[in-house]
């Protein structure tokens, strides 16, 4: 078939329409990427508020949508520690701050560098006496100089995570990526070693003067991670571009990125594996950077796709033959330094002679999301298989992935930001106000449509409804009523999606004893809450996603973050200062450790142990059962009761399984059925045993039915 003289371009456009049908296309790309900004802008922002010299970024395959499903990239995001600052030339140096002075010299390999410490008085270098006498993890001196250590910024770990060389490694929960964190320090100059690359200007006049203008301004990140040949092993800092990298992959075209995508595939098919993985997806992006910058722009079609993919091929074939890969913006950098065996090299060179000389049909042996199957129906050189999802059903799966990973990253910021309030009641108020005020003014100075304002709206509600929670409490002590500042606060916060902050304001009411407005709240709720749309979602540890319902499946694919607010159901969390707009059944959940189990906790991911969380569908139901209670409503109450234990049983995905089953108990008590609310106890303490408040339940039960049994 390879002799029609159309052979390329068929195939060209029938591989162009596979890669379509599993989402490279323009759409599911714009959507990954604004998916994953919006996240990276969260973070800036929850790390703004705390006052911290942290910023962090999302750079890599999940920013760029450079992936497919079954690539499984995993999500990388560099922490860069504002607090030091990395100059290139004396006149950038600041009073009053960490500076480092890059230092290149015949000791350095390309594209890395030393950092030395600099006085934060004058601009002078900090003395080695200061070195003399004490051992520093921090700094080493060498010829003359104090120089920063690479090593020491490496152990950063945070909390689950596995150092892995420079970075900090998260295996993902299900249903999301693993995550890789690199902690760095940023340059606001364009690196020394790049500035011949601004000049430049190759056949395809790409990247054009424009980019190459904002790609200045990024400046550069430093790393810290050796060279292979260097002499300096924990000194070294590797310079990175990933802000105008990223910058460049927001360029490309779809041929481009297709090819790329086709690229990593090919890499993990038949390189790899049988070459110890010395390739990276680096090298590829490189090696696509070097072709589009060194052809015409007009070949880059989809009609043309495997002519491109073989162009890149060859590229990357003559890198390996020459053990020569140099980075785009910093040529005298070798990727491949020192990287691959003599054995290796061989190897990789004859599969890639082999894939370009079929012409395409190696492309029929890719598992990845059936890439080889589809393209060989397409093509018709098989019977059309059925087994492999339809094009609707990938993006279904990839905007639910998307959404789910939003989702989390929202319930992540509230319980970071909740999580740094460990004052008194007063100063807990006073900053949830100084964050809502802050967030509304930045809310305010945005531009009408900008990804800044989109991701503000994300959060901000959450933090209103903790807000009105807070003033309620304190209302409720003290003058037994709600006041309008909190009931403005909780009307704030209550489209922060379709249950937790109408949750929170309907516990309010129901401590303050007007059950007929609670009621009405909760009805809405109840009217709002799809059971085959909506998801819990809940971040407060690491569980397992068992199951995605397909009615919010269907949902993530019609729209982007907006869908949030009337198809996910956030775990409602109060903390202790609001206690009196928690029902006392609940408030056990607030003094669920013991000094023993406190022991066992982790100080940063476990901080909701201090707090009463409860997933939104049973405090929905255990409301409704207190509210029906209190007004007399035996058989709404009965109904409520028989949901909250229809929901325990069948809801897969309730992150506080264990406290919903403590509710339970507690109820059944107050029904009289002793053996099932001693039931509940025991299976809360199977799911957690530690932290639970049913260890005091489960005692309070035994004493009052041994006390109730010496009585009769």
């Amino acid at each position: 078939m390879s002799q029609d003289p159309d052979y390329y371009w068929t195939i060209s456009l029938n591989l162009s329409q596979v890669l379509n049908d599993i989402g490279v296309n323009e759409k599911m790309i714009l959507k990954r990427r604004r998916m994953v900004l919006l996240r990276e802008i969260m973070a800036h922002s929850r790390y703004g508020l705390l006052g911290t010299n942290i910023s962090l970024y999302h750079f890599g395959s999940q920013s760029e949508g450079s992936i497919t499903i079954g690539l499984c990239s995993d999500s990388d995001a560099l922490i860069c520690d504002s607090a030091f600052i990395v100059i290139q030339d004396w006149s950038e140096w600041q009073p009053g701050r960490d500076n480092l002075l890059m230092i290149q010299d015949e000791t350095t390999s390309p594209g890395y560098c030393l950092l030395q410490c600099l006085r934060d008085d004058e601009p002078l270098p900090l003395h080695t006496a200061l070195l003399d006498h004490e051992p520093d993890r921090y700094h080493t001196v060498s010829r003359g100089n104090v120089l920063m250590k690479n090593t020491a910024h490496r152990d950063f770990g945070l909390a689950g995570s596995v150092i892995n060389g420079p970075a900090s490694s998260r295996q993902g929960s299900p249903g999301c990526c693993d995550q890789d964190f690199v902690r760095a320090f940023h340059c606001k100059s364009w690196p020394v070693e790049a500035q011949p690359w601004l000049l430049q200007q190759g056949i395809g006049r790409w990247p054009t003067e424009e980019m190459k203008r904002y790609c200045e301004t990024t400046g550069c990140f430093v790393v810290p991670v050796s060279s292979k040949n260097g002499q300096n092993e924990d000194l070294e800092w590797r310079i990175s571009t990933s802000h105008a990298e990223r910058c460049l992959m927001f360029s490309l075209n779809i041929t481009q990125l297709r090819c790329y995508i086709l690229m990593k595939m090919i890499l993990k098919t038949f390189i790899n594996p049988q070459c110890d993985g010395v390739l990276s997806s680096f090298m590829c992006k490189t090696v696509l950077f070097h072709c589009i910058q060194n052809t015409c722009s007009k070949n880059w079609v989809q009609s043309n796709l495997l002519p491109c993919l073989m162009c890149c091929l060859t590229v990357l074939q003559n890198f390996v033959r020459q053990e020569n890969c140099p980075n785009l913006m910093l040529p005298e950098n070798n990727l491949m330094a020192r990287r691959i065996s003599p054995h290796n090299k061989l190897r990789i060179i004859e599969i890639l002679q082999k894939i370009i000389q079929s012409k395409g049909r190696a492309l029929l042996k890719i598992p990845i999301d059936d890439l080889g199957t589809r393209l060989q129906v397409k093509i018709n050189m098989g019977e059309a298989f059925q087994y492999h999802e339809t094009p609707g059903q990938m993006y279904a799966k990839i905007s639910t992935e998307l959404l789910i990973n939003i989702t989390k990253c929202i319930s992540v910021s509230y319980k970071f930001l909740l999580g740094s309030m460990h004052d008194g009641n007063e100063m807990v108020y006073e900053r949830l106000s100084d964050f809502t005020l802050t967030l509304t003014r930045m809310y305010r100075a945005m531009g009408f449509n900008s990804l800044e304002k989109s991701a503000l709206k994300l959060f901000a509600p959450l933090l209103s409804s903790s807000l009105g929670s807070v003033i309620a409490s304190h209302d409720i002590y003290t003058t037994h009523s709600i006041s309008p500042e909190a009931l403005s606060w909780f009307s704030v916060g209550l489209n922060s999606d379709v249950a937790s902050g109408r949750l929170k304001l309907a516990s309010a009411l129901c401590c303050v004893g007007d059950m007929e407005k609670a009621v009405f709240v909760l009805r809405n709720i109840e009217e709002m809450y799809d059971l085959n749309t909506v998801e819990p979602v809940c971040d407060c540890y690491d569980h397992p996603q068992y199951y995605v319902r397909q009615g919010f499946i269907n949902k993530c694919n019609t729209g982007h973050e907006e869908l949030i607010q009337h198809n996910t159901a956030f775990c409602v969390r109060f903390l202790q200062c609001e206690i009196c707009c928690v029902p006392k059944e609940l408030q056990y959940e607030m003094f669920r450790s013991t000094q023993e189990d406190r022991l066992e906790r982790n100080e940063i991911s476990d901080v909701w142990m201090d707090w009463a969380v409860v997933d939104s569908l049973p405090n929905l139901y255990f409301l409704q059962y207190k509210t029906y209670g209190s007004l007399q409503r035996v058989a709404d109450q009965q109904c409520a009761l028989a949901k909250l234990v229809t929901t325990i049983e069948t809801e897969r995905n309730l992150g506080h399984r264990e406290t919903a089953l403590n509710l339970l108990g507690q109820c059944m008590e107050q029904e009289n059925q002793h053996i099932d609310a001693l039931r509940c106890y025991m299976i809360s303490l199977k799911i957690r045993a530690r932290n639970n408040a049913a260890n005091f339940l489960s005692v309070d039960f035994f004493m009052y039915y041994s006390t109730c049994r010496n009585l009769h």
